[in-house]
């Protein structure tokens, strides 16, 4: 059931993390303010659990309205997982930075043709579809390091791509928008909560269409196809028989297979989901290792030296990191993580998932100098 602590007038907290996890006493503070929410009914802590700008991050939030400020400014956020019909062990490492390296680049190609075939309305941001963006955002070909379930579908020799993107400016425009009216609760049948959740759903499908994009993109570069794997988003609302359910930093325990993904050097892991899973957790799981310190913090305690930022620009695997943003290869160094082994250690004393399959990262793209820097939810 979790770590469960309940204070009268307050929702239930359950905590899915162990004593030994790192989780900020901040991040804990969030829960319980999240909790004393009028309407709010359950919070789920997750292990990836750590303070957020308007609440925590890595977690799940059971309500009877929708508050828009739990979905955050970057609504449709996700990971995407595609397998690529290419031989990992062939991959010449070095080569194949060279060619992702454009994938951070503006996309040049049909944007209005994209949109219309996935019946996507225009809007103000279709200029960044196609594209990373900042924070901790990336594109990563990764090879697979271990198969745990071999019948879960996936090749050992073939390489694969993760994919780490959201709705860009359009999902920060959404909280903008409530924010000028006061980021008040919104019921789901007014005509202030359906409009939410027609702009919530449109963000949503941006997002999948552009990590779709991105991975093609990649694809393109490497000369090779990209068939989906598994995909989802964990920033969103869902709409529910028990309630309204805000997921921030959270991916969908309901919905299949889900990756989650360390830092830059860490290794990513593709989890099933279990179906005996406590109901506390709010049919959601981690989405990644969580941040272990602030952007802020990251400034000055890595990167400051040229043989520093050398060594961020590998990884331990032997891999590269393209990112020419010496305060973001900074902010997202590896050190700025929780191990990622502690999460799934986690995920599986709680119930809440087995692992599949690992992967370990061969190149994580990220951003190049020419890359305008855009406004949007840096977590």
């Amino acid at each position: 059931m979790g770590n469960s602590h309940r204070v009268d007038g307050r929702a239930p907290v359950h905590g899915f993390y162990s004593s030994s996890s790192w989780i900020e006493g901040a991040a804990v503070r969030q829960l319980e303010t999240v909790a004393d929410i009028d309407g709010v009914r359950a919070v789920a802590g997750l292990p990836d659990l750590h303070p957020g700008k308007f609440g925590p991050v890595g977690c799940a939030i059971l309500a009877d309205h929708i508050h828009p400020a739990f979905v955050g400014s970057d609504a449709g956020c996700g990971m995407a997982l595609f397998a690529l019909d290419l031989a990992a062990r062939r991959i010449p490492v070095d080569k194949a930075a060279d060619r992702l390296r454009d994938i951070a680049k503006p996309y040049d190609g049909d944007i209005a043709g994209e949109l219309a075939a996935h019946e996507l309305a225009p809007s103000d941001f279709d200029a960044s579809l196609g594209t990373i963006g900042g924070g901790n955002h990336f594109c990563e070909l990764q090879a697979v390091e271990q198969v745990f379930d071999a019948t879960c579908g996936i090749d050992r020799d073939r390489a694969y791509l993760l994919v780490h993107s959201g709705s860009r400016g359009l999902g920060h425009a959404l909280l903008e928008r409530q924010v000028a009216d006061g980021l008040r609760p919104l019921a789901p049948d007014s005509a202030d909560g359906q409009a939410y959740f027609a702009a919530h759903d449109h963000a949503l499908r941006w997002a999948r269409l552009n990590r779709g994009l991105i991975a093609r993109r990649a694809a393109a570069a490497l000369r090779c196809e990209a068939d989906p794997v598994c995909e989802c988003s964990h920033n969103c609302v869902v709409h529910r028989r028990e309630g309204v359910l805000h997921r921030k930093g959270a991916a969908p325990s309901d919905q299949g297979l889900v990756v989650v993904p360390g830092s830059r050097g860490a290794l990513s892991y593709l989890v099933a989901p279990l179906a005996t899973a406590p109901k506390e957790a709010l049919w959601s799981i981690a989405h990644g290792a969580g941040r272990k310190f602030d952007r802020s913090s990251m400034i000055g305690r890595v990167g400051a030296t040229k043989s520093d930022r050398e060594r961020l620009a590998r990884n331990p695997f032997g891999g590269r990191v393209i990112c020419e943003d010496r305060a973001l290869l900074a902010e997202e160094a590896p050190e700025a993580y929780k191990p990622i082994a502690g999460v799934i250690a986690d995920l599986e004393a709680f119930g809440l998932a087995r692992v599949v399959a690992s992967f370990r990262p061969l190149v994580t793209v990220k951003k190049i100098a020419t890359m305008r820097r855009h406004k949007e939810d840096r977590r």
